[in-house]
């Protein structure tokens, strides 16, 4: 092993593994950096109602519809609203929402690539092993060959 790191088709398949996580991750951290900024870079509204009195949930955390996601901002950041309506000024407005769908669904998908990631690796603790064994033993025949 050199400078540059183990070399073989173990660590070539390590490298796929890991570019495809990058490139399978990347676009999901990106798309969250551009909600944040969408919503930092919207021009000052009102302040909605839920957040300086109080409210009752009149509907519980949904999927927007295509219509909604076209129509109403607060179905951009998470893809899921609920219908506030606020105590003292009367008015019905939308929040955005997490679904605990959605959040499942994003936990199982965490535990499913870290268990990836840990059957790649410890295929390539294997594989690593085997060379090292295979070297020993060579390194222990040519000792005796040469008594």
């Amino acid at each position: 092993m050199g400078l540059r790191g183990p070399t073989g088709p173990c660590c070539y398949a390590l490298y796929a593994v890991l570019g495809a996580l990058v490139c399978g991750l990347w676009p999901a951290a990106v798309a969250m950096a551009a909600s944040d900024e969408r919503r930092s870079v919207s021009p000052v509204a009102a302040t909605p109602c839920w957040q300086v009195e109080d409210f009752v949930v009149a509907q519980e955390c949904t999927r927007c519809s295509s219509f909604q996601a076209k129509t109403i901002v607060e179905c951009s950041p998470t893809g899921f609203i609920e219908k506030i309506s606020c105590a003292t000024s009367r008015r019905d407005e939308f929040k955005s929402c997490r679904s605990a769908v959605m959040e499942a669904h994003v936990f199982w998908r965490f535990i499913g690539t870290m268990m990836c990631i840990a059957a790649v690796f410890a295929v390539l603790v294997v594989c690593r092993q085997r060379v090292l064994d295979r070297k020993a033993l060579e390194k222990v025949r040519k000792q005796i060959e040469s008594i």
